[in-house]
């Protein structure tokens, strides 16, 4: 079959690339993860946790989520502070609340599966491109192409591509590129093998070249530019902000309060944010009603995000058990011994976990 090759990009030397990554992957790539099955819905709920975190992060996530809702039909029901309640500590919850969304479109459009055609799978809510090609390739064997962030790595040192592969320009190339390459058979498989690949051995920091099935025909690798390629995101500031958070306590509980459904952490519980000038204890007392005893500075933590740094600057706040808030709407009292069923960012629960009890 003849393949139009991107401008500037030669096909790869010897035997075909593709075919490199299948025996490779049947020889030397992972066969054992908890995900590699057809079902559509455990493929699905993989490619979602994978984005941006790592295997060894998402599997006891992922089986964790699967004991809580073995089923799409479970998840669609249940109610979303469930969901993210279990997702709690993976981070991007906007993920969780798309997981959510997606379940119950695949229920009312679909009748309960997820469709085979890739197109379809990407007008899901939280599913792109390369993540619909994955479910599509993983779950039914389709002839789709996928692009994530191991694959744009083997792509960059392996045909030399310089720019950065987030930039449209690069992208698109690399998307070209990406469906020149596709084998007639073994999508799966090669498909499984590009993300191995990167994972394992064309690794951002400290690649093993020596085991890697393309290394007789990498450019990056015959230039001495592996640690140059992919060319990283062009640098800027980083903005940082700071923010005061209200660890309201009474009689062995914390006051929580649900996040909005936009913006950081939407629609998790979380610590009352204080205004940046606000008397600590005449805020607690006004805005909750709360008689307050004592307040005392706990020590800061510094959390990074994808785009901002932010530097939190939590106050314990005791008040007297039993008064003010107990029925108000998105405000509850939680046990700190129970605060692991608890939908908390990250941040959050780390400051409550330091807390004595």
């Amino acid at each position: 079959m003849n393949k139009s090759w991107p401008a500037g990009i030669a096909p790869f030397p010897g035997t075909p690339f593709a075919r490199r990554l299948i025996d490779w992957q049947r020889t030397h790539g992972r066969h054992d993860l908890p995900w590699q099955t057809r079902d559509a819905y455990r493929v699905w709920l993989s490619e979602i946790m994978l984005q941006q975190t790592q295997v060894e992060t998402v599997i006891p996530y992922y089986a964790r989520f699967l004991e809580r809702f073995p089923t799409l039909e479970s998840l669609a029901a249940a109610p979303v502070e469930d969901v993210l309640a279990r997702w709690s500590g993976l981070g991007y919850y906007a993920r969780a609340r798309n997981l959510h969304k997606c379940a119950q479109a695949v229920m009312a459009r679909h009748g309960g599966a997820f469709p085979a055609d890739p197109a379809l799978l990407a007008e899901l809510p939280g599913i792109g491109r390369s993540t619909a090609a994955a479910i599509s390739a993983f779950s039914y064997g389709t002839r789709a192409a996928i692009l994530d962030g191991n694959v744009k790595r083997v792509f960059a040192r392996a045909f030399g591509i310089d720019g950065f592969p987030g930039a449209k320009a690069v992208e698109n190339a690399m998307w070209d590129l990406a469906e020149a390459l596709l084998p007639e058979r073994d999508v799966d498989i090669y498909t499984q093998a590009q993300m191995d690949l990167g994972a394992t051995l064309c690794t951002r920091g400290k690649p093993r070249c020596g085991q890697c099935p393309l290394a007789d025909g990498c450019v990056a690798l015959r230039d001495g530019r592996v640690a140059e390629l992919p060319t990283p995101r062009p640098k800027k500031a980083v903005p940082e902000r700071n923010g005061r958070f209200a660890v309201i306590v009474a009689g062995g509980a914390v006051l929580l309060e649900r996040r909005p459904p936009a913006g950081i952490w939407g629609g998790l519980q979380s610590l009352p944010e204080l205004p940046e000038d606000a008397d600590t204890a005449e805020w607690v007392a006004r805005r909750f009603g709360l008689t307050v005893t004592r307040v005392a500075p706990l020590p800061g933590l510094r959390h990074v995000f994808t785009h901002f740094v932010l530097h939190l600057a939590p106050e314990r706040v005791e008040v007297t058990a039993g008064d003010g808030v107990r029925d108000a709407d998105g405000l509850d009292w939680w046990p700190l011994d129970a605060l692991a069923e608890a939908a908390l960012p990250t941040p959050v629960r780390k400051v409550l976990d330091a807390l004595p009890r």
